[in-house]
């Protein structure tokens, strides 16, 4: 019957802890990354369809052209998720910034949360950011480096 592996000691779990921040914070950058080329690709939609609702000749063969109106509301559409994007960029990138530095378990567990809506990368991100920052090793990690600072 073959042995059961014996449990890393805790310096060998500090080491893959600190991997696995490292790779959280590095894949916050990027989610924030993707997040900013959205915010890109929104602009060019909004400027896109700017051009198509604001040019009468285009409307002119239309039996029913589209009421003046109907850009009006996909304005609020385009500001909520403008919005929502620079807001989950902001809060990607500082985590990534304190998941570094190890400060603000807390706000990088609530990023994460929220990160789980914008699937599939941000679930992913969400899921395996939670997964690293419940362990107890990891709060022990956050712990000493608050009193290393304080």
């Amino acid at each position: 019957m073959a042995q059961p592996n014996p449990p890393p000691s805790i310096r060998d779990q500090r080491l893959v802890d600190e991997q696995h921040l490292k790779l959280l914070a590095i894949f916050h950058f990027i989610v924030a990354g993707l997040l900013f080329a959205g915010i890109g690709f929104l602009v060019l939609h909004f400027v896109f369809m700017n051009m198509i609702f604001s040019n009468p000749d285009i409307w002119k063969t239309s039996p029913n052209p589209p009421p003046p109106e109907v850009f009006a509301i996909f304005k609020f559409v385009y500001a909520f998720i403008a919005i929502f994007l620079i807001s989950a960029l902001v809060a990607n990138l500082l985590s990534g910034f304190y998941l570094g530095a190890r400060k603000n378990r807390l706000f990088s567990m609530m990023v994460a949360g929220l990160n789980c809506i914008q699937f599939p990368l941000g679930t992913v991100l969400g899921v395996l950011t939670i997964l690293v920052l419940v362990r107890d090793s990891v709060r022990e990690l956050y712990d000493e480096a608050g009193r290393r600072e304080g």
